[in-house]
């Protein structure tokens, strides 16, 4: 979805309005708790009550709210209110950003008041790298229509006079941002929820939540027991407990978290704007004439390790002075006079954190109508009024009203449930967002969680691995006598030339990547065929050893899943999808498999290792060690075939997302060393060289093929990124979401993905690059990488037009990308720049 329709969907007025009137005032004594409700709200913090308001505003008021204290008692009471809008990721920014205006209006709505000052915010780049990122982030949040600007040190200096600036190379400021009264706002939700119909229950536990046929059912309470198609875990800090009563992983660990607030200090006012310190871990603002300075450091200490204490009711925890007295004396130095001010309270109060540093938000895979909203990393308040409102949506609907796959819970795994991970990871999560966001930069904290049989020879040969969905993968390979690590900056990192060594090996000989962590699902029985038929995009209706790529659609027409599957037997598909996709997609399959079908699905993920092999040299190599004839005629593209090489049987499929010549080879994982060693001595005489996923992605993007969740999602079809050829729109039955693109298919094309490639090859392109058209923005880059055969930063982008993205509107250029303060000419293709016919895959 563009960016600017869905900041309007998130914008969008309520439209059902409260009346004073419609109040139902009683004390907590003389309600009972109603036996059925339409939805029950697990949790009385801001999250939950938004959740309840937004949900009445969209006419649902048989909501019951349950919160086994008070409203706020859990960490909401000692949040630090602050609203700031720009966030790491385009979803979390559109919820701040709607949160922020619903803050504003809702106590005029309601008549509570909500303690709302809006005094603005400054954050502050004291290096070269991290002005470079703000000013890249700040291109980004003038097309979600964030109203910022740099500003000087000086100008720091005006607005802050108390502030120290000498180290200060450039600042942003957000002259709409602000800061809120946690307790009252959440008091103001809860009102307009009463004021609807919505029932609050204070000190009402929950004790069980009850399911059948894989759906919420029940919700037993210490006040009663609740009939519900739906529940709403926004429990916070306890909704892991709340998960496991329903057997449903929500990975978030509670943490310590540090503020002090000094005593009076002259010259302090409450306009005075929110200082935002990445160099210092800190944040600093005013506090009724007072100073507040809050610590996000980067090596927090977990609380609780074994669950929340149930009586933890406005609590804290004791403070570590010796532990956090270095971070507080460096974020004491933005403002000297702190030096010689005493300290009139230094709190600590938990705060809950996830693996990721995204939020967990959706219906949960395993159990329909059970939604969660938590793990917010404390931004629970400046993001709460948008996770409300999309929730409320969700649970209606059947869908958000934007794309959220960043913060969806079923990004997820079990396994990272596991206390250890979480205690580990959470030591660097919680002050990730006040380090430098490096593109490619990878967790440092709870690694090597997943290897593959490979990765002790991957290691052996060079590897600097990468961490995704848990497993250790190649993301590049050192030469001999240079260390594998990443030194990280804004311009070319320190591996850009290993990377042109393994892109051009694939090009002009043959490389090998290791791609074991890619999921494989086993589809099986009598109806395999029309399950899958009916949910794939394609016609899969194919001759056994066919490998079909295809979409998951939902019925709007976006794209769910972007997957290959390939017929293994008359009842028997094999799926492939990326690791990180694998809860999501195997929900999807699940929840849209007919229930009455004879149909099972199998993760055999770990039982299978791959080995892709591509480049203009991969037939002669894979034919001078493995079995059978190789040819084009014999093999051609889309095809599977079980071959032998050594003592191992395996599967061979010809396929490339690369654009080259090439073969993906699925081996048994005890085979795979034996196979890999077999490769590796006949690769020398064909040019092999290994490659990592770096190299995988500047290949991709090269060639303009999409990666779903950066080019596709959700709230793209496959007819704005060119991929309609992928959809069977006449086989027996249609296809989830035919019709939705039937709608669009003869009307024209207001928004279609580009593929730019920059005039100048000394600037680097990495995300989120405002695309400009004479001048005007016309959307942003979704991937990019340097093209090595193209000899320069290649991106992929979404261009939006009124009169639609015409090939001659593209051939026309005039196209120009903004990367931080720079503008940079840019040629624009619908067809991929390298290798336009793709020959090159058939040969």
């Amino acid at each position: 979805m563009p960016a600017n329709v869905s900041v309007a969907i998130l914008a969008m007025p309520a439209t059902t309005n409260f009346k004073s009137g419609a109040s139902i005032v009683m004390t907590q004594s003389s309600k009972v708790l109603p036996t059925r409700a339409r939805a029950v709200v697990v949790g009385g913090g801001v999250v939950g009550c938004s959740v309840a308001y937004h949900l009445a505003k969209l006419g649902w008021t048989d909501v019951v709210l349950i919160e086994r204290a008070q409203l706020t008692s859990g960490t909401t009471w000692h949040a630090a209110g602050l609203l700031t809008t720009l966030r790491d990721t385009e979803t979390q920014t559109k919820l701040a950003l709607y949160t922020q205006g619903l803050y504003r209006r809702l106590e005029e709505e309601t008549g509570q008041a909500t303690g709302l000052i809006g005094c603005g915010s400054i954050q502050l780049a004291c290096t070269p790298d991290k002005a470079e990122e703000m000013r890249r982030g700040l291109q980004a949040a003038k097309v979600w229509n964030i109203e910022c600007e740099e500003i000087s040190p000086a100008e720091v200096q005006r607005m802050w006079p108390l502030a120290y600036t000498g180290d200060v190379q450039a600042a942003f400021h957000f002259p709409h941002d602000g800061r809120i009264n946690p307790t009252d706002v959440t008091q103001a939700l809860a009102k307009g929820a009463r004021m609807a119909g919505v029932q609050i229950f204070e000190n009402c536990s929950v004790g069980a939540i009850e399911s059948e046929a894989g759906k919420v059912i029940a919700v037993d309470t210490s006040l009663g027991r609740i009939e519900t198609s739906i529940v709403v875990n926004c429990a916070g800090m306890w909704a892991r407990e709340i998960g496991r009563l329903a057997g449903i992983d929500i990975p978030l660990q509670a943490a310590e978290h540090y503020y002090l607030i000094s005593d009076s200090v002259a010259g302090v006012h409450t306009n005075l704007p929110i200082l935002r310190d990445p160099a210092r871990q800190a944040y600093v603002r005013e506090e009724a004439g007072k100073i507040m300075v809050g610590i996000f450091e980067d090596a927090a200490r977990p609380w609780a390790l074994e669950g929340v204490p149930d009586d933890f009711t406005f609590g804290e925890i004791q403070p570590d002075w010796d532990r956090l007295q270095p971070y507080l004396e460096r974020a004491m130095e933005r403002v000297p006079i702190l030096a010689q001010t005493g300290i009139k309270l230094l709190f600590c109060g938990p705060e809950s954190f996830t693996a990721d540093h995204n939020y967990l938000m959706g219906e949960a895979a395993k159990l329909k109508g059970f939604f969660v909203a938590a793990g917010f990393n404390s931004l629970g308040i400046l993001s709460g009024g948008g996770v409300g409102l999309v929730m409320a949506h969700w649970i209606a609907n059947g869908h958000p009203p934007m794309d959220v796959w960043s913060v969806n819970i079923n990004r997820t795994h079990h396994w990272q449930n596991n206390t250890s991970y979480l205690a580990d990871r959470l030591v660097e999560s919680l002050g990730i967002g006040y380090q430098d966001h490096w593109p490619f930069r990878q967790w440092q904290t709870a690694r090597g969680v997943k290897r593959s049989m490979l990765h002790d020879r991957m290691a052996a040969a060079g590897a600097c691995f990468g961490e995704a969905a848990g497993w250790e993968r190649p993301n590049w390979f050192a030469n001999p006598g240079q260390t594998p690590e990443y030194r990280h900056s804004w311009s070319r990192q320190n591996w850009f030339e290993n990377n042109a060594a393994e892109h051009r090996a694939v090009r002009e000989q043959v490389g090998m990547f290791e791609q074991s962590s890619f999921a494989k699902l086993l589809v099986q029985g009598r109806d395999a065929e029309p399950c899958l038929n009916r949910i794939a995009s394609a016609d899969l209706s194919v001759p056994i050893g066919k490998v079909v790529y295809t979409q998951f659609l939902n019925v709007r027409g976006g794209i769910e899943a972007d997957i290959t599957i390939t017929r293994l037997a008359a009842d028997q598909y094999l799926l492939l999808t990326p690791a990180f996709t694998a809860t999501h997609v195997t929900a999807w399959l699940r929840n849209h498999f007919e229930p009455a079908s004879h149909c099972v699905l199998t993760d055999i993920s770990d039982a299978w290792c791959m080995l892709n092999v591509q480049g203009p040299n991969a037939r002669a190599l894979l034919s001078s060690v493995a079995t059978g004839d190789w040819s084009n005629a014999a093999f051609p593209f889309g095809t599977v075939r079980e071959v032998q090489i050594g003592y191992a049987t395996l599967l061979a499929m010809r396929l490339s997302y690369v654009g080259e010549l090439g073969w993906e080879l699925y081996i048994p994982a005890p085979f795979a060393p034996g196979v890999y060693d077999a490769l590796l001595e006949a690769g020398a005489a064909h040019g092999l060289r290994h490659c990592g996923y770096h190299t995988l992605n500047s290949l991709r993007i090269e060639k303009g093929f999409r990666e779903w969740s950066h080019d596709i999602g959700s709230d793209d079809t496959p007819l704005d990124a060119d991929l309609g050829f992928t959809c069977a729109w006449n086989k027996p039955g249609g296809f989830i979401g035919r019709d939705a693109l039937v709608d669009l298919r003869d009307k024209p094309r207001r928004r279609r993905l580009v593929q730019f490639l920059l005039e100048d090859p000394k600037e680097n392109l990495f995300h989120n690059e405002p695309i400009l058209h004479r001048g005007e923005r016309v959307g942003m880059v979704t991937s990019a990488m340097y093209g090595h055969t193209l000899g320069g930063s290649v991106g992929l982008g979404y261009v939006s037009h009124e009169d639609g993205v015409t090939a001659d509107l593209v051939a026309g250029g005039a196209f120009t990308l903004q990367i931080a303060d720079r503008i940079v000419p840019a040629r624009a293709s619908l067809d991929p720049m390298y290798d336009p016919d793709a020959g090159r895959m058939f040969i």
